[in-house]
């Protein structure tokens, strides 16, 4: 199992020089190695799935990581489009894999009378963004649906993937008020804003090779 992580270690490497940089706004540094993030995610899950059957869970976390990526560069690839629209609907579709992901394919159990904080989560982020969000109001909501969505649907699943997905709401959390109401927000939220992503992205990643192994260990007989 430990061979595993071994495809990790590029995509960990370059998640602390990029959060480095943003530390100390190094936009040089910071800028490349966003968008290195998702593919060297790619590498890793690529890695961790050797030795297994390709199924449709390893299908939908390449393309839940690769709109991933097109919401992470949305003003690099259509800079012609307003950014922060092209960034919901790409980590939309994202989290529509997810959902699909978890819900569907990887599901363990059944929703835990915790996850009820989601909707608690979903209620206060918009009571408090609301008046800022102007044309954007109706958007950001049925983001906010979605992505507590996928944190519902996580924790059906794996620990990796209930604690991926708790990063990732507090990454896109903090990047709400970031966005809409920045004057509040400290210098320093920009880090943590892609330090809990990279954390969260990671550990879902990871958390969905654990499960597809434990799956295939499970249904492979055992040779003497």
């Amino acid at each position: 199992m430990h061979r595993l992580w071994i495809g990790f270690v590029p995509y960990i490497v370059v998640s602390v020089v990029h959060v480095s940089a943003l530390a100390a706004d190094s936009p040089a540094i910071a800028a490349p190695t966003k968008l290195a993030l998702m593919p060297l995610l790619l590498v890793a899950v690529a890695w961790g799935a050797r030795g297994t059957r390709w199924t449709a869970p390893h299908t939908l976390l390449v393309a839940a990581i690769a709109l991933s990526w097109l919401g992470d560069g949305a003003g690099v690839f259509v800079p012609w489009l307003p950014t922060v629209p092209m960034m919901l609907l790409f980590f939309g579709l994202a989290h529509l894999c997810y959902i699909w992901l978890f819900w569907r394919k990887l599901a363990a159990r059944r929703v835990p009378r915790w996850a009820a904080i989601y909707a608690v989560w979903w209620i206060a982020l918009l009571v408090v963004l609301w008046p800022y969000l102007g044309g954007l109001a109706v958007a950001v909501a049925a983001y906010g649906l979605v992505l507590g969505g996928t944190a519902v649907a996580a924790s059906r699943c794996h620990p990796l993937v209930v604690w991926g997905s708790v990063f990732f709401l507090a990454s896109d959390s903090v990047l709400a008020f970031r966005l809409f109401m920045p004057e509040a927000m400290p210098g320093w939220t920009s880090p943590l804003v892609m330090f809990t992503y990279c954390l969260g992205q990671g550990l879902i990643a990871a958390g969905v090779l654990v499960s597809v192994r434990a799956r295939h260990a499970a249904v492979t007989p055992v040779t003497a």
